[in-house]
């Protein structure tokens, strides 16, 4: 007999700040008043540099598989790296629909840690060099403060190199 999917139901800040509050996580959720749709304006909203702000990617391959990619805001995940170490064909941007169903989140606002669904995390090593970074805290117009080294033991992110050789 197959199960039942259950119904799915927006996450956003307050399920983000559950997740938070039970895994007692020196973490913050930061609504800055405005949306916070790019890099720049995350940085710029927060008053920090957008070395700080970490992007929290899912790809897909060309198989089925799908992986979180986290890097540094100011930099681009390079995906002949990615496809190497994570064993990806052809990795691209999920679309928003999967972000969201693997997630719980909506593409835009996706934190880097408290998923839906348990994904490989690869997180690239620049990360580490900022003590605390800003990330997607549930929503468009909320962010996450968080210590990169907090992602990875939530996570069990692989430290790795994925993003593009400046």
């Amino acid at each position: 007999m197959a199960r039942a999917e259950q119904p799915f139901t927006d996450a956003g800040p307050e399920r983000l700040q559950a997740y938070i509050t039970s895994q007692s996580i020196d973490a913050e959720i930061i609504a800055p008043g405005t949306d916070t749709p790019t890099v720049p304006a995350a940085a710029e909203a927060l008053g920090v540099r957008p070395e700080q702000i970490v992007k929290t990617l899912v790809f897909h391959g060309r198989s089925g598989d799908s992986v979180l990619a986290i890097v540094r805001g100011i930099a681009k995940v390079d995906r002949r790296k990615l496809s190497r170490v994570a064993g990806l064909r052809k990795p691209r941007l999920a679309p928003p629909d999967l972000v969201h169903r693997l997630t719980g989140f909506k593409a835009g606002g996706t934190p880097p840690i408290g998923h839906r669904e348990s994904l490989t995390v690869y997180m690239d090593h620049s990360v580490f060099d900022e003590p605390v970074v800003y990330g997607g805290g549930g929503e468009i117009d909320a962010l996450l403060r968080i210590a990169p080294h907090t992602i990875q033991k939530l996570t069990d992110a692989v430290v790795v190199d994925i993003s593009e050789d400046e």
